[in-house]
């Protein structure tokens, strides 16, 4: 090997010992970065100038199966833990077992200051005090009712920001194909813009899952698990308009709530459809169909206690027609306007103190123009004994069984608490997937102690390119002093 050859070997092992230098810096200094994939440098011996290496470029390393799976655990992850979050507030509106603000435990309290009244229908204090219990009741009820329209109304604007979001990312992602493009096709390290992609397409997969298929010049395509095109050459748009407030009759079917629209056609936001299994199904989930049967199971026992007391013969005071104790917003309760009825359940003023009204109509009647005989609590124990009396309730997921006033309570808490736990066990298994998936892929990441190994070889090679040009150049001063 002659000096020139030589030296040339050594310059060219200096330059791709300071690349790899480069590249092992970057892996440690990114290591907990996500969607950075571990680099390395491509050497090749070089042909064309003589002995040496050649560097041929820096090699970006991702499991794209891996990834896929990563994903899909993200996604779902994404969609139980909306879901579960739904499932505790709903548990928490209506109460748990033992819960004093429980709707169980406040129609007991309401029954047995009846009984205590019934007991001593003299009394101005407890007649007052059943009035008070009876009007906690109808608040924790309509503010159960107030909590579920909340939670619809957050869907609702979640909604919205999330196909903000969805439709901001995929134009990046298109802006992104056409750079990596023409960045390739320039020969330029295009890593970097690979990595910044990654993260686009993770942030997209978590509102709606998707399948990336590759291109041609690098550049990706994005389906859908439903098999929507969300990007294939140009982004698609998504189309959806939030409202300010849901109300309980208000729905996507009639019109008063927006459905979903990719490029202008209406697609299906159901588990099943174009955009199941991420966060925005989830979120429809909750606004269209979660948060409407938690509404209609309020309405139902809402109805069950208005009509209980508005029953025939049950108060001689009152005609047909006129609203009892419970009303709906103070009339009588119409069978076609149960829908949002929960929210406007309240104690008949004429009985309520609060209200301007007499405490005393709880046992005279609430139609009665004198409070009558202060003995009597004969209407006191009808109205007692209608709450213990089995009914078969008219709407609502409650069965076809008969049930008191306290089982239908009773169950409606049941139902919150058991999906709670259904939701709960969703989200560990979910959780579960999600962590391994993440363990797996950073284990096919940056390891630092072997990038920290790898930074010592690439030292050693440096001093020994280094030496060797210090070798040539004695040699070379020997022969010049010759």
């Amino acid at each position: 090997m002659t000096l020139s050859n030589a030296l040339h070997s050594a310059m060219s092992g200096l330059v791709a010992a300071g690349r790899a230098s480069g590249v092992v810096s970057a892996n440690i200094a990114n290591a907990m970065n996500p969607g950075y994939a571990r680099r390395s440098l491509t050497l090749a011996a070089n042909a064309r100038s003589g002995p040496g290496v050649l560097v041929v470029g820096v090699e970006r390393h991702a499991d794209p199966v891996l990834i896929a799976n990563r994903r899909a655990a993200d996604a779902a992850s994404a969609s139980a833990t909306a879901l579960a979050d739904f499932h505790a507030r709903v548990e928490t509106l209506v109460g748990r077992a033992g819960d004093p603000a429980s709707l169980g435990l406040r129609l007991a309290d309401f029954e047995s200051s009846l009984v205590v009244a019934a007991s001593r229908p003299e009394s101005a204090q407890h007649l007052d005090t059943m009035a008070a219990r009876a009007r906690d009741l109808a608040a924790a009820i309509s503010g159960a009712a107030e909590g579920i329209a909340t939670m619809r109304s957050r869907a609702d604007r979640t909604i919205g920001a999330q196909v903000e979001q969805i439709n901001h990312a995929l134009a990046q992602t298109r802006q992104l194909n056409i750079r990596i493009t023409a960045a390739g096709s320039a020969g330029s390290d295009i890593n970097a813009m690979l990595d910044q992609r990654q993260k686009l397409v993770d942030e997209i997969n978590r509102i709606v899952p998707v399948n990336v298929i590759k291109r041609d010049h690098g550049q990706i395509a994005l389906y859908s698990e439903g098999g929507a095109i969300l990007l294939d050459g140009s982004a698609a748009t998504l189309e959806f308009s939030p409202v300010t407030r849901t109300a309980p009759h208000m729905t996507a079917e009639n019109g008063l709530l927006s459905g979903l629209g990719i490029n202008g056609v209406p697609v299906n936001t159901g588990e099943t459809g174009a955009i199941g299994g991420g966060a925005l199904a989830a979120q429809f989930r909750i606004r269209d169909d979660l948060a409407v049967s938690a509404q209609a199971d309020l309405d139902a026992l809402a109805r069950d206690l208005i009509e209980r007391f508005e029953a025939p013969g049950l108060d001689p005071s009152l005609v047909p027609g006129q609203p009892g104790l419970f009303t709906d917003a103070g009339a009588a309760f119409d069978p076609a306007s149960e829908t949002g009825l929960a929210g406007r359940i309240a104690v008949n003023a004429l009985a309520d103190p609060s209200q301007g009204g007499d405490s005393w109509k709880l046992r005279a009647g609430l139609g009665a123009a004198v409070p009558g005989e202060v003995g009597d609590a004969r209407l006191l124990r009808a109205f007692a004994e209608t709450l213990s009396e089995g009914r078969t309730m008219a709407s609502g997921r409650f069965g076809t069984g008969l049930l008191d006033a306290a089982g239908a309570s009773a169950g409606l808490m049941s139902r919150a608490a058991q999906n709670r736990a259904l939701a709960d066990r969703a989200l560990g298994f979910a959780s579960a997937a999600q962590t391994e998936m993440n363990r797996l892929e950073l284990e096919q990441g940056v390891d630092t102690d072997a990038e920290l190994q790898t930074l010592m070889i690439v030292e050693q090679a440096y001093a020994a390119n280094a030496r060797l040009i210090e070798a040539v150049d004695d040699m070379m001063q020997t022969l010049l002093r010759l």
